[in-house]
Protein backbone atom coordinates (compact mmCIF):
# COMPACT_ATOMS: atom_id res chain seq x y z
CA UNK A 1 0.00 0.00 0.00
CA UNK A 2 1.28 3.64 -0.95
CA UNK A 3 0.32 6.89 -0.01
CA UNK A 4 0.54 9.98 -1.56
CA UNK A 5 1.46 12.61 0.86
CA UNK A 6 3.00 16.52 -0.61
CA UNK A 7 3.05 14.99 -4.37
CA UNK A 8 5.54 12.02 -2.62
CA UNK A 9 4.63 8.50 -2.72
CA UNK A 10 5.11 7.18 0.83
CA UNK A 11 4.98 3.26 1.66
CA UNK A 12 3.07 1.86 4.57
CA UNK A 13 3.50 -1.78 3.89
CA UNK A 14 5.70 -4.41 2.59
CA UNK A 15 4.89 -7.20 0.42
CA UNK A 16 7.03 -10.45 1.67
CA UNK A 17 7.85 -12.59 -1.46
CA UNK A 18 10.51 -14.97 -0.63
CA UNK A 19 8.75 -17.99 -0.65
CA UNK A 20 8.08 -19.33 -4.06
CA UNK A 21 5.57 -22.21 -3.48
CA UNK A 22 3.21 -23.64 -6.06
CA UNK A 23 -0.86 -23.37 -5.54
CA UNK A 24 -0.80 -26.73 -5.23
CA UNK A 25 1.88 -27.49 -2.67
CA UNK A 26 0.74 -24.12 -0.08
CA UNK A 27 -1.11 -26.49 1.99
CA UNK A 28 1.72 -29.07 2.21
CA UNK A 29 4.17 -26.64 2.77
CA UNK A 30 1.98 -24.88 5.48
CA UNK A 31 1.59 -28.11 7.48
CA UNK A 32 5.75 -28.71 7.06
CA UNK A 33 6.27 -25.10 8.29
CA UNK A 34 3.78 -25.47 11.47
CA UNK A 35 5.19 -28.29 12.46
CA UNK A 36 9.16 -27.06 12.81
CA UNK A 37 8.11 -24.11 14.07
CA UNK A 38 6.12 -26.45 17.22
CA UNK A 39 8.94 -28.19 17.52
CA UNK A 40 11.09 -25.27 18.02
CA UNK A 41 8.71 -23.95 20.65
CA UNK A 42 8.49 -27.40 22.47
CA UNK A 43 12.18 -28.10 22.10
CA UNK A 44 13.74 -25.01 23.73
CA UNK A 45 10.92 -24.70 26.43
CA UNK A 46 12.10 -28.45 27.40
CA UNK A 47 15.62 -27.33 27.44
CA UNK A 48 14.72 -24.28 29.33
CA UNK A 49 12.24 -26.03 31.69
CA UNK A 50 14.93 -28.70 32.22
CA UNK A 51 17.50 -26.40 33.62
CA UNK A 52 14.93 -24.53 35.87
CA UNK A 53 13.36 -27.46 37.90
CA UNK A 54 16.89 -29.57 37.90
CA UNK A 55 19.48 -28.85 40.34
CA UNK A 56 22.36 -30.78 38.87
CA UNK A 57 22.01 -28.60 35.90
CA UNK A 58 22.61 -25.35 37.57
CA UNK A 59 26.31 -24.85 36.61
CA UNK A 60 27.33 -22.00 34.12
CA UNK A 61 27.21 -24.54 31.08
CA UNK A 62 23.48 -25.35 31.17
CA UNK A 63 22.69 -21.40 32.38
CA UNK A 64 24.39 -20.20 28.99
CA UNK A 65 22.62 -23.17 27.35
CA UNK A 66 18.53 -22.12 28.45
CA UNK A 67 19.68 -18.47 27.25
CA UNK A 68 20.55 -19.84 23.93
CA UNK A 69 17.43 -21.91 24.02
CA UNK A 70 15.59 -18.56 25.25
CA UNK A 71 16.85 -16.95 22.38
CA UNK A 72 16.33 -18.98 19.87
CA UNK A 73 12.83 -19.55 20.95
CA UNK A 74 12.22 -15.59 20.73
CA UNK A 75 13.65 -15.59 17.45
CA UNK A 76 11.98 -18.19 15.89
CA UNK A 77 8.66 -16.31 17.06
CA UNK A 78 9.52 -13.40 15.58
CA UNK A 79 10.06 -14.94 11.91
CA UNK A 80 7.69 -18.20 11.68
CA UNK A 81 4.10 -16.79 13.16
CA UNK A 82 4.24 -13.98 10.18
CA UNK A 83 5.40 -16.70 7.67
CA UNK A 84 2.52 -18.91 8.63
CA UNK A 85 0.20 -15.96 8.50
CA UNK A 86 1.64 -14.81 5.05
CA UNK A 87 0.90 -18.55 3.76
CA UNK A 88 -3.03 -18.29 4.08
CA UNK A 89 -3.29 -14.90 2.91
CA UNK A 90 -4.14 -13.98 -0.47
CA UNK A 91 -1.52 -10.86 0.16
CA UNK A 92 1.90 -11.96 1.90
CA UNK A 93 1.87 -8.23 3.77
CA UNK A 94 3.66 -6.51 6.56
CA UNK A 95 2.57 -3.15 7.66
CA UNK A 96 5.77 -0.59 7.64
CA UNK A 97 6.20 -0.37 11.44
CA UNK A 98 5.67 -3.71 11.63
CA UNK A 99 8.47 -4.68 9.22
CA UNK A 100 10.67 -2.61 11.44
CA UNK A 101 9.51 -3.82 14.32
CA UNK A 102 10.15 -7.62 13.38
CA UNK A 103 13.78 -6.53 12.08
CA UNK A 104 15.27 -4.74 14.97
CA UNK A 105 13.84 -8.35 16.94
CA UNK A 106 15.67 -10.54 14.19
CA UNK A 107 18.72 -8.43 14.59
CA UNK A 108 18.63 -8.89 18.60
CA UNK A 109 18.05 -12.13 19.17
CA UNK A 110 20.25 -13.48 16.05
CA UNK A 111 23.03 -11.26 17.90
CA UNK A 112 22.57 -12.31 20.80
CA UNK A 113 22.77 -16.17 20.01
CA UNK A 114 26.03 -14.94 18.31
CA UNK A 115 27.55 -13.72 21.78
CA UNK A 116 26.23 -16.60 24.03
CA UNK A 117 27.89 -18.62 21.30
CA UNK A 118 31.28 -17.03 21.93
CA UNK A 119 30.55 -17.21 25.37
CA UNK A 120 29.93 -21.02 25.52
CA UNK A 121 32.89 -21.19 23.91
CA UNK A 122 34.78 -19.46 26.99
CA UNK A 123 33.27 -21.59 29.22
CA UNK A 124 34.89 -24.72 27.65
CA UNK A 125 37.92 -23.29 27.17
CA UNK A 126 38.10 -22.19 31.33
CA UNK A 127 36.26 -26.11 31.64
CA UNK A 128 39.11 -27.82 30.00
CA UNK A 129 42.43 -25.54 29.91
CA UNK A 130 42.35 -24.60 33.86
CA UNK A 131 39.45 -27.20 35.41
CA UNK A 132 41.01 -26.67 39.09
CA UNK A 133 40.10 -22.89 39.05
CA UNK A 134 36.84 -23.31 37.01
CA UNK A 135 34.38 -22.96 40.21
CA UNK A 136 36.60 -19.79 41.27
CA UNK A 137 36.84 -18.36 37.57
CA UNK A 138 33.47 -18.88 36.25
CA UNK A 139 31.65 -17.51 39.38
CA UNK A 140 27.29 -17.10 39.25
CA UNK A 141 28.16 -13.24 39.29
CA UNK A 142 30.73 -13.62 36.16
CA UNK A 143 28.08 -16.00 34.32
CA UNK A 144 25.34 -13.39 35.38
CA UNK A 145 27.50 -9.85 34.14
CA UNK A 146 28.45 -12.26 30.46
CA UNK A 147 25.05 -12.63 29.99
CA UNK A 148 24.03 -8.81 30.96
CA UNK A 149 26.86 -8.09 28.48
CA UNK A 150 25.59 -9.71 26.01
CA UNK A 151 21.63 -8.77 26.19
CA UNK A 152 23.47 -5.06 26.01
CA UNK A 153 25.50 -5.80 22.97
CA UNK A 154 22.63 -7.44 20.90
CA UNK A 155 19.92 -4.88 21.84
CA UNK A 156 22.34 -1.99 21.10
CA UNK A 157 23.03 -3.52 17.81
CA UNK A 158 19.24 -3.90 16.69
CA UNK A 159 18.97 -0.42 18.34
CA UNK A 160 21.31 0.88 15.97
CA UNK A 161 20.16 -0.54 12.87
CA UNK A 162 16.62 0.20 13.57
CA UNK A 163 16.94 3.52 14.22
CA UNK A 164 19.11 4.14 11.11
CA UNK A 165 16.80 2.41 8.67
CA UNK A 166 13.99 4.55 10.69
CA UNK A 167 15.10 7.65 8.80
CA UNK A 168 15.18 6.38 5.71
CA UNK A 169 12.08 6.82 2.78
CA UNK A 170 10.52 4.22 0.70
CA UNK A 171 8.97 6.00 -1.85
CA UNK A 172 9.36 3.11 -4.63
CA UNK A 173 9.11 -0.53 -4.93
CA UNK A 174 7.68 -2.64 -1.60
CA UNK A 175 8.77 -6.26 -2.65
CA UNK A 176 10.78 -7.57 -0.29
CA UNK A 177 12.33 -10.95 -1.89
CA UNK A 178 12.49 -12.49 1.43
CA UNK A 179 9.67 -14.14 3.86
CA UNK A 180 10.55 -11.83 6.80
CA UNK A 181 12.03 -8.23 7.11
CA UNK A 182 15.94 -8.58 6.13
CA UNK A 183 17.86 -5.52 6.69
CA UNK A 184 19.99 -5.97 3.27
CA UNK A 185 16.71 -5.54 1.28
CA UNK A 186 14.60 -2.84 2.91
CA UNK A 187 18.45 -0.98 1.88
CA UNK A 188 17.58 -1.50 -1.64
CA UNK A 189 14.42 -0.52 -1.80
CA UNK A 190 14.65 2.87 -0.14
CA UNK A 191 15.18 6.25 -1.84
CA UNK A 192 17.15 8.37 0.16
CA UNK A 193 20.77 7.80 0.82
CA UNK A 194 21.69 4.44 2.65
CA UNK A 195 25.70 5.45 2.74
CA UNK A 196 25.57 5.73 6.77
CA UNK A 197 23.44 2.78 6.78
CA UNK A 198 25.93 0.45 5.01
CA UNK A 199 28.76 1.79 6.47
CA UNK A 200 27.45 1.01 9.69
CA UNK A 201 26.56 -2.37 8.77
CA UNK A 202 30.26 -2.92 7.43
CA UNK A 203 31.57 -1.77 11.04
CA UNK A 204 28.97 -3.79 13.40
CA UNK A 205 29.53 -6.79 10.72
CA UNK A 206 33.29 -6.62 11.97
CA UNK A 207 32.92 -6.13 15.47
CA UNK A 208 29.94 -8.24 16.43
CA UNK A 209 30.53 -10.74 13.90
CA UNK A 210 34.08 -11.32 12.73
CA UNK A 211 35.74 -10.85 16.35
CA UNK A 212 32.59 -13.24 17.84
CA UNK A 213 33.56 -15.86 15.46
CA UNK A 214 37.76 -15.43 15.63
CA UNK A 215 37.22 -15.79 19.72
CA UNK A 216 35.68 -19.04 19.36
CA UNK A 217 38.30 -20.06 16.73
CA UNK A 218 41.13 -18.92 19.30
CA UNK A 219 39.12 -21.00 22.16
CA UNK A 220 38.69 -24.06 20.15
CA UNK A 221 42.82 -23.50 18.82
CA UNK A 222 43.77 -23.24 23.14
CA UNK A 223 41.96 -26.53 24.09
CA UNK A 224 43.14 -28.67 20.63
CA UNK A 225 46.60 -27.70 22.02
CA UNK A 226 45.91 -28.24 25.58
CA UNK A 227 44.45 -32.03 24.93
CA UNK A 228 46.97 -32.71 22.59
CA UNK A 229 49.28 -32.67 25.55
CA UNK A 230 47.34 -35.36 27.33
CA UNK A 231 47.81 -38.94 26.30
CA UNK A 232 44.70 -40.68 27.36
CA UNK A 233 42.30 -41.69 25.30
CA UNK A 234 39.41 -41.75 27.51
CA UNK A 235 39.64 -37.94 28.56
CA UNK A 236 40.74 -36.52 24.60
CA UNK A 237 37.32 -38.78 23.77
CA UNK A 238 35.61 -36.69 26.77
CA UNK A 239 36.43 -33.23 25.41
CA UNK A 240 35.42 -33.91 22.52
CA UNK A 241 32.22 -35.62 23.83
CA UNK A 242 31.78 -31.99 25.83
CA UNK A 243 32.48 -29.33 22.96
CA UNK A 244 30.97 -31.31 19.94
CA UNK A 245 27.52 -29.92 20.45
CA UNK A 246 28.96 -26.66 21.04
CA UNK A 247 31.01 -27.01 17.69
CA UNK A 248 27.50 -28.15 15.35
CA UNK A 249 25.59 -25.79 16.67
CA UNK A 250 28.42 -22.99 15.76
CA UNK A 251 29.11 -24.55 12.60
CA UNK A 252 25.45 -24.74 11.37
CA UNK A 253 24.68 -20.71 12.42
CA UNK A 254 28.29 -19.38 10.92
CA UNK A 255 28.04 -21.50 7.81
CA UNK A 256 24.35 -20.06 7.06
CA UNK A 257 25.15 -16.82 7.83
CA UNK A 258 28.40 -16.98 5.94
CA UNK A 259 26.94 -18.52 2.84
CA UNK A 260 24.06 -15.92 3.20
CA UNK A 261 25.99 -12.88 3.61
CA UNK A 262 29.38 -13.10 3.36
CA UNK A 263 28.88 -15.47 -0.04
CA UNK A 264 25.38 -13.90 -1.64
CA UNK A 265 24.16 -14.49 -4.85
CA UNK A 266 25.97 -13.39 -7.99
CA UNK A 267 22.60 -13.43 -9.85
CA UNK A 268 19.26 -11.93 -9.22
CA UNK A 269 18.19 -15.62 -8.40
CA UNK A 270 16.59 -15.10 -4.69
CA UNK A 271 16.14 -19.53 -4.28
CA UNK A 272 19.62 -19.78 -2.84
CA UNK A 273 19.29 -16.57 -0.23
CA UNK A 274 15.84 -17.84 0.84
CA UNK A 275 16.83 -21.59 1.57
CA UNK A 276 19.98 -20.25 3.41
CA UNK A 277 17.78 -18.04 5.63
CA UNK A 278 15.14 -20.46 5.72
CA UNK A 279 18.10 -21.98 7.29
CA UNK A 280 19.03 -20.12 10.63
CA UNK A 281 15.76 -18.74 10.63
CA UNK A 282 13.96 -21.83 11.24
CA UNK A 283 16.10 -25.01 10.95
CA UNK A 284 18.85 -23.67 13.16
CA UNK A 285 16.21 -22.92 16.38
CA UNK A 286 14.92 -26.17 15.67
CA UNK A 287 17.68 -28.44 15.46
CA UNK A 288 19.90 -26.86 18.37
CA UNK A 289 17.87 -28.74 21.17
CA UNK A 290 18.17 -32.23 19.55
CA UNK A 291 21.94 -31.59 19.48
CA UNK A 292 22.31 -30.88 22.51
CA UNK A 293 19.80 -33.34 24.50
CA UNK A 294 21.04 -35.99 21.98
CA UNK A 295 24.65 -35.73 22.75
CA UNK A 296 24.09 -34.65 26.14
CA UNK A 297 23.83 -37.45 29.18
CA UNK A 298 22.78 -34.90 31.48
CA UNK A 299 19.97 -33.25 29.49
CA UNK A 300 18.35 -37.04 29.51
CA UNK A 301 18.97 -37.63 32.93
CA UNK A 302 17.28 -34.46 33.82
CA UNK A 303 14.17 -35.36 31.69
CA UNK A 304 14.29 -38.84 33.48
CA UNK A 305 14.37 -37.40 37.17
CA UNK A 306 11.87 -34.62 36.15
CA UNK A 307 9.19 -37.08 34.60
CA UNK A 308 10.19 -39.75 37.85
CA UNK A 309 8.93 -36.82 39.92
CA UNK A 310 6.20 -35.80 38.07
CA UNK A 311 4.69 -39.47 38.45
CA UNK A 312 5.57 -39.97 41.55
CA UNK A 313 3.50 -36.16 42.56
CA UNK A 314 0.41 -37.96 40.72
CA UNK A 315 0.19 -40.69 42.23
Amino acid sequence: MKIIMSNQTVISQFLLLGLHIPPEHQQLFYALFLAMYLTTVLGNLIIIILILLDSHLHTPMYFFLSNLSFSDLCFSCVTMPKLLQNMQSQVPSIPYEGCLTQMCFIIDFGGMENFILVVMAYDRYVAICFPLYYTNIMSPKLCVCLMMLCWMLATFHAMLHTLLLARLSFCKDNVIPHFFCDISALLKLACSDTYINELMIFITGGIFSVIPFSLIIVSYVQIVCSILKVSSARVIHKVFSTCGSHLSVVSLFYGTIIGLYIFPSANKDTIKDTIMAMMYTVVTPMLNPFIYSLRNRDIKEALIRVLCKKKISLK
